[in-house]
C-alpha cells in the first residue's frame, strides 16, 4: 500500500499528530495549516518541516491529500469536518467529535454524501496499557463484565492559556471527560442512563471557567451493568506512584484488570494465572512521550493513524467512527443535563430530541 498523505489543520493542538505522521512508515505529512502564520512557522521550525499554508481552501484544493487531521478548537470541529468531507478528504478529528449535537445531522449528512470516513481520535484507546487490556478482554480473560471504572484527573490549568478556552469555548465535560467516557463506552456501548454531580472549583473560577471542572458520574446499561466515570482538571491529581492520571478498571466474573496511563502500568488478576500480576511498561516512554513531558503523547497518535490506515487498506470503516463519536457526545450531553437538572438522564431521550433516533 502506498503511503497516505495527511494535512493537519489547527497547530495549537496538532503537535502530536505532526510527530506521528513524520515518524510513520504509513503516512506522509503533506502540509500544515493554521490562521496564525507565526504558529505555522514555529511548528515548521520545531519539526524541521517546510510546507504550510494559512488558507484552509488552499489545503483542501490539494488533490494529493488523502486525509485531514482536525485539531482546531472544539467549537469549530463540525464546520471543519464538513468542509474537509465536501472537499473529498477523509477526516481524523481529535475528541470530542463535536461539542453540540445540533451539528450532528449536518456532519452525518456530509459523511454519507462524501463516502469518506470520519474517525474520532480517541487517543487513550491506543496507549500501551489500554492496548494490552483490550487484548485480554477480547481473549475472554475477564469473563462477563459487570462493572467498569474510568477516570481522568489532571492539573490542566495551563490549558487556559489558549485564547479560545479563555473566551468560554472550553467545557471540561467534553474536553477532558471524553477520555474516560470513551473507554467505558468501548466496553459498554449500550449505556442507557447516566447521573452525576459536578462542581466548579475556586481554581477553575479564578481561571475564568463557568462550567464544572470536577465531576463524578454513574452509568447503567439495559441489562444492569454499571460504570463510574470521574474527572478533575484544575488541581494536582495526587502522588503519581499511587494514582495514575488516567485509569480504566474492568471487573468481570473471571478476572479484573487496571490499565494506568501516565506511569505505563498494567495490572491483572485472572482466574488460572496464579494471582495478581503487574506489568511495568516504562521502557516505552520514549515512544509515547516524545516532547513536552507527559502533556503530549505522540505515540498514541501514531498508533491510531496507523490503525486508520490499516483499516482503510482492508476495506473496513475505522472506529470509533462518526456514529460512535456522536453517541459518545450524546452521552456527555446527557451527563451535562444530569448536572443541570439533578435527575438521571437517558441517552435515547437525548438522541431522539436531536433528531438522531436512528442511532438508538
Amino acid at each position: 500500500m502506498s503511503k497516505l498523505r495527511l494535512g493537519v489543520l489547527g497547530l495549537g493542538e496538532g503537535r502530536s499528530i505532526i510527530s506521528a505522521a513524520l515518524n510513520s512508515e504509513m503516512w506522509d505529512l503533506a502540509v500544515l495549516c493554521d490562521l496564525n502564520e507565526q504558529l505555522c512557522e514555529d511548528r515548521c521550525e520545531e519539526f524541521k518541516f517546510a510546507h504550510y499554508t494559512t488558507k484552509l481552501d488552499e489545503m483542501l484544493a490539494d488533490a494529493s491529500i488523502d486525509a485531514v487531521g482536525v485539531y482546531t478548537p472544539d467549537p469549530l470541529h463540525a464546520r471543519h469536518i464538513i468542509a474537509c468531507l465536501n472537499a473529498g478528504k477523509h477526516v481524523i478529528c481529535t475528541k470530542p467529535l463535536i461539542d453540540d449535537l445540533k451539528d450532528a445531522k449536518a456532519v452525518m449528512d456530509a459523511g454519507r454524501k462524501s463516502g469518506k470516513c470520519v474517525y474520532v481520535g480517541q487517543s487513550s484507546r491506543f496507549f500501551e496499557p489500554m492496548i494490552r487490556q483490550r487484548a485480554d478482554f477480547e481473549a475472554g480473560k475477564h469473563g462477563e463484565l459487570f462493572s467498569i471504572e474510568a477516570y481522568y484527573n489532571a492539573d490542566n490549568r495551563w490549558f487556559m492559556q489558549r485564547e479560545w478556552a479563555r473566551k468560554g469555548g472550553l467545557k471540561w465535560l467534553y474536553g477532558g471527560l471524553s477520555h474516560p467516557v470513551d473507554l467505558v463506552r468501548w466496553y459498554m456501548p449500550n449505556i442507557t442512563e447516566v447521573f452525576g454531580y459536578g462542581t466548579l472549583t475556586a481554581n477553575g473560577r479564578e481561571l475564568g471557567l463557568t462550567d464544572p471542572d470536577a465531576m463524578h458520574f454513574v452509568c447503567t446499561t439495559a441489562d444492569g451493568k454499571i460504570a463510574r466515570i470521574s474527572g478533575s482538571y484544575s488541581a494536582p491529581y495526587g502522588n503519581h506512584r499511587r494514582d495514575s492520571g488516567m485509569s480504566c478498571v474492568l471487573r468481570g466474573l473471571t478476572g479484573s484488570s487496571q490499565a494506568d496511563y501516565s506511569d505505563l502500568r498494567y495490572s491483572t488478576h485472572f482466574a488460572g494465572e496464579g494471582g495478581s500480576r503487574q506489568y511495568d511498561l516504562e521502557h516505552r516512554n520514549s515512544y509515547y512521550f516524545r516532547f513536552g513531558g507527559k502533556s503530549h503523547h505522540a505515540g498514541e497518535y501514531q498508533n491510531y493513524i496507523e490503525h486508520f490506515a490499516r483499516e482503510l487498506q482492508v476495506g473496513r470503516t475505522p472506529t470509533p467512527d462518526i456514529a460512535e463519536g456522536i453517541i459518545t457526545v450524546a452521552t456527555m450531553s446527557a451527563m451535562e443535563a444530569a448536572l443541570t437538572t439533578g435527575k438521571p438522564q437517558k441517552i435515547a431521550d437525548v438522541l431522539n430530541s436531536n433528531g438522531l433516533g436512528d442511532l438508538v
